[in-house]
């Protein structure tokens, strides 16, 4: 066998892990977001205050709408439900988190630079291309059948 067959059934075999990939990513993001989450809720006037000092507008008002999209980011992409949907407001809570808390950190995730948020970012633009994978609620519910 030569270096390209070798190399087209170690894809194969790689093809085969998607969807077990697609589910850890999933859930060691819904993880990540789970804190944050939390946190917000469990002070969520302390969180507009805060949103309000660092210039957001309606702050107390976008307080609630992130960590309402946290938490039910949280339970989707556990279960794998609506997985591309919540995915877009999702980015769009780390985007703005980027932009207000972290790029003047710089980088590094050490720093409380956007390190993390960029990774998160490109976790959800993965699921927004490929899906939840074949262990999801999407795949049960909505895949097509021949």
């Amino acid at each position: 066998m030569n270096l390209k067959e070798y190399y087209i059934k170690f894809s194969d075999f790689g093809g085969k892990l998607k969807s077990l990939s697609l589910l850890l990513a999933r859930l060691v993001l819904a993880y990540g977001f789970y804190g944050p989450a939390m946190r917000k809720w469990s002070d969520i006037g302390a969180i507009g205050d805060w949103f309000a000092s660092l210039g957001i507008p309606f702050a107390h008002l976008n307080a609630y709408m992130a960590a309402t999209t946290e938490i039910t980011g949280v339970v989707l992409l556990t279960l794998g439900l609506f997985t591309r949907l919540i995915s877009i407001p999702l980015i769009v809570v780390m985007l703005v988190a980027i932009f207000t808390v972290h790029i003047h950190n710089g980088f590094e995730c050490g720093n409380n630079g956007f390190e993390i948020p960029v990774y998160y970012i490109l976790f959800l633009l993965v699921f927004i291309s490929h899906g939840a994978g074949r262990f999801s609620l999407d795949n049960f519910i909505f895949e097509k059948k021949a």
